[in-house]
């Protein structure tokens, strides 16, 4: 055997053999499928790589050029019309045929997944969470909700839940004046509620203004008569009819429920929906504590 195809060999043995001791030392679990193909393919290609390397280095020092040049030439350099080399066309043509095993059956696109065992796990521990904390009192959900609200919510809505000077809501009171005259002027369809969108100009005028004053300010004092027109779905004292239509008395668990899962349109833009992110236990704690911001 040629000198340096055994040199090119020996030193892909090498590299092989350094390749299974940092393997060993990293607690690679062989037996895995996915882990014995890798090694596997990459010591075909260490000994493929250097082994074709060596042959044709040691080729190219006695062949010389065969064959049948094209027309074309570039400053006196031609082309040679030779077939590819069937070594070539055959690896070529059986990575095709090992790609298509490896995503069909080797190893298919729609089997396991980093992303697919991470959100089985956050299942699992989500279930475990809501078993352990189903019966949880008022000041464990607060402390929760606190944590919640500070990682997920004080972006935008403050440490304090101020709204950061109007730019998002402001949990200390329910809803502002202006608010509720948009509201009632372009109507609202943002969150999902049974009683399904509100629509626009159900009050005008005086009418629309003294019903803004009496919710904003915590619906004390004598009732407007023209609270009536809200009062079909929103119910008499304005707290959403067990949750069929948003309360406009407080925020309980079934409204921060409904923003949580839909988003808002707001004046610092639209709050994304969070979707499956949080628990019911999670929703729950920070209704609680979006509650004590305001006071109850």
């Amino acid at each position: 055997m040629n000198g340096l195809v055994i040199k090119a060999l020996a030193f892909a043995a090498i590299l092989i053999v350094a390749t299974l001791v940092v393997v060993k030392q990293m607690n690679i679990d062989l037996s895995d499928p996915i882990n014995a193909i890798t090694m596997i393919g990459a010591i075909l290609i260490a000994t493929l790589s250097f082994g074709v390397a060596a042959k044709y280095i040691a080729q190219m020092k006695t062949d010389t050029a065969s064959g049948e040049l094209a027309e074309e030439n570039w400053d006196g350099i031609g082309e040679y019309k030779n077939e590819l080399p069937s070594g070539w066309a055959y690896s070529f043509l059986g990575t095709l045929i090992w790609a298509m095993w490896y995503w069909t059956m080797g190893y298919p696109v729609n089997a396991f997944s980093q992303i697919g065992m991470w959100n089985a796990e956050v299942k699992a521990y989500n279930k475990k969470f809501e078993e352990v904390h189903k019966n949880a009192d008022a000041a464990t959900l607060q402390q929760m909700g606190e944590s919640i609200f500070l990682v997920q919510c004080a972006p935008c809505h403050g440490t304090t839940g101020d709204g950061l000077s109007g730019k998002a809501q402001d949990f200390g009171s329910r809803m502002s004046k202006e608010q509720i005259l948009y509201t009632i002027k372009n109507g609202s369809n943002q969150l999902g509620y049974q009683m399904g969108a509100m629509p626009p100009m159900m009050a005008q005028g005086k009418d629309a203004e003294e019903i803004a004053v009496w919710i904003s300010g915590g619906m004390k004092g004598k009732q407007p008569a023209a609270f009536a027109a809200c009062a079909s779905c929103h119910g008499p004292d304005g707290k959403g009819m067990n949750g069929m239509a948003p309360n406009l008395a407080e925020y309980d668990n079934t409204i921060v429920e409904h923003v949580v899962k839909n988003g808002k349109k707001g004046a610092l833009g639209k709050m994304p929906a969070f979707h499956d992110r949080m628990t019911p236990v999670q929703v729950k704690a920070l209704a609680t504590y979006i509650r004590s911001i305001k006071g109850e």
